[in-house]
């Protein structure tokens, strides 16, 4: 479980395609040692388990399920992940509970800067639209926001710039994609009640 407070980005050093899936390893300076392997991670709000880890390099295993279900199906050496360690018993939740479920893949429409902020524009398939509902929680990339509107095409948020500088949202551009997961308290309620 993780709560989409991003403080570390890794960078793709190798991607190794297999019958089944894809390996990845990603160098960053999360503080791990062999210790923990076996941990789960959340790569771009993807939950992945860590298989090795050698000289800050960390390696995952994503199957063709996970790769369909996110963006990595089109990862690329030396792109930026959004990194984050589960939460611990007793830390503080500032985001919103993300299990690193990967709901959907979006694409981004339309970036705006505003003042000191940036508006993005995403869109989502019909299909996931109807889970979403204005002023929820979102984890795009593994990050935790705030849907600010609904549109016909998917939604808005709001990017503060202490948010973009601390997480690969900086690097992204019109027509990128993105890994979405939905507020699981809207999913259980909409559940609930259809």
């Amino acid at each position: 479980m993780f709560n989409g407070i991003i403080f570390y980005k890794g960078s793709v050093t190798k991607i190794l395609k297999r019958s089944k899936g894809i390996n990845i390893f990603i160098k960053s300076n999360l503080k791990l040692n062999k210790k923990d392997v076996g941990v789960s991670i959340a790569c771009d709000g993807v939950c992945l388990t860590l298989i090795t880890i050698k000289k800050k390099i960390m390696e995952f295993y994503l199957s063709n399920e996970t790769l369909e279900r996110s963006r990595f199906k089109n990862l690329k050496k030396n792109e930026i992940i959004n990194l984050e360690l589960p939460l611990r018993y007793g830390q503080k939740i500032s985001g919103h509970i993300c299990q690193g479920h990967v709901d959907t893949v979006g694409k981004i429409l339309n970036i705006r800067k505003i003042d000191k902020s940036f508006l993005f524009d995403f869109e989502i398939s019909r299909n996931q639209r109807k889970n979403i509902i204005e002023k929820a929680s979102i984890c795009i990339n593994g990050i935790s926001l705030t849907i600010s509107k609904l549109t016909k095409k998917g939604f808005q948020i709001w990017v503060i710039p202490h948010t973009l500088k601390l997480t690969n949202l900086s690097r992204l551009k019109k027509g990128s994609f993105v890994n979405i997961e939905i507020d699981i308290l809207s999913k259980y309620v909409k559940n609930f009640f259809s």
